[in-house]
């Protein structure tokens, strides 16, 4: 058995040019990777991204690996130190393949999530939780790889989880909250909503403790999770993005109302017809519903394809109905007041002169 101050400069030598190999080899990996990744981002298929970015995780970080062993057996250390070592690499390999697995399969689920929703889908609390649970395994197997043994540690964990449950239970209740309202499909990111408590807005995100979302304004406002299963909440995009559009106004008691109709109804079709936004198959519906004080009032109902298309469908409208009614002739519904003056009777006068008089 040779010991660790027998090492001959041949053996040292050879030892410095493997490892140098080998680094020449990750550098090199490392540019092909490179250049990999980018041809995969010129594709449409997520998944050669995905792989790719797996490829190029792995590939420096174990020619290194495989190279530091490779020089230890070149050195022909004492089997001792030999062991120490395997473990050791044993344990940095497993590390190193479970973060690259954990950036891969969170990668998928986020991928996967934006194929089912869209391109405005960004759900990072299913890829978080995906990423704590490879890397919780992964860093078992390395413990266990050095000799430690995990079951005192996996009931340690087992008492020291029920202690963490009782101090984070507003996290823990947010992270629950995220992850029903997501498998229950009550909102998804894209999905126009608004609570019973007044905010409102395009959700982003959600992770494991909030909800952002975007009001039109451009604000982001941020949302416990688990406000969203106390509180009264309406989804604007459920059971389908389209929805209805009314618009109120008013025309003078002496037109003709069948004539209005048709003229409304004609404009709707315009409106549905040319507004981005709008739905041009829908039927435009006229509802006359009160009397005022000098007009009948009404709603036409429009049809628009997302929340946020009804305030151009709205404004398109009014300006086209305001131009048909001037040229159709139809005065707007002013408010008109009759003033009567009652004149004096003589009675009451002479009634008065009398009393003077007196």
């Amino acid at each position: 058995m040779a010991d660790l101050g027998d090492l001959s400069w041949t053996r040292v030598i050879a030892a410095a040019v493997v490892m140098a190999a080998a680094l020449a080899i990750a550098v090199l990996l490392r540019l092909l990777t490179g250049r990999l990744t980018r041809r995969a981002g010129d594709t449409r298929w997520a998944w050669d991204d995905l792989a790719a970015r797996l490829i190029r995780d792995l590939a420096m970080p174990l020619a290194v690996l495989i190279g530091l062993w490779t020089a230890a057996k070149v050195l022909e250390l004492p089997r001792g130190t030999l062991d120490v070592i395997a473990r050791i690499l044993t344990a940095v390999t497993i590390l190193v393949v479970s973060l690259a697995m954990a950036r891969l399969i969170a990668a998928s689920v986020t991928s996967i999530a934006m194929a089912r929703q869209g391109v405005a889908a960004n759900v990072t609390i299913f890829a978080n939780i995906t990423r704590v649970i490879v890397l919780g395994i992964g860093v078992l197997v390395m413990l266990q790889s050095i000799g430690v043994s995990i079951t005192p540690l996996l009931g340690a964990l087992g008492v020291g989880g029920l202690a963490v449950a009782l101090a984070l239970q507003d996290t823990l209740a947010n992270l629950f909250a995220g992850v029903h309202v997501l498998a229950s499909k009550t909102i998804e990111p894209g999905d126009y909503i608004k609570l019973a408590t007044g905010q409102e807005g395009y959700v982003v995100d959600i992770n494991w403790r909030n909800t952002s979302i975007r009001t039109l304004s451009d604000n982001i406002e941020v949302i416990p999770n688990q406000r969203f299963s106390d509180t009264i909440l309406t989804n604007y995009h459920r059971p389908a993005q389209d929805m209805s559009v009314l618009v109120y106004a008013k025309v003078p008691y002496e037109v003709d109302l069948d004539a209005v109709e048709e003229m409304l109804v004609r404009v709707g079709h315009e409106v549905m017809n040319d507004v981005q936004g709008g739905v041009a198959d829908s039927n435009v519906l006229v509802r006359f519903d009160d009397f005022n004080d000098s007009s009948v009032g009404f709603h036409v109902i429009l049809r628009s394809s997302e929340f946020g298309d009804q305030f151009a469908i709205k404004h398109e409208f009014l300006k086209r109905l305001h131009r048909t009614l001037r040229e159709e002739g139809i005065a707007p519904p002013y408010w008109h007041h009759r003033v009567v003056v009652d004149e004096p009777s003589s009675a009451p006068a002479a009634t008065r002169a009398n009393g003077m008089a007196r």
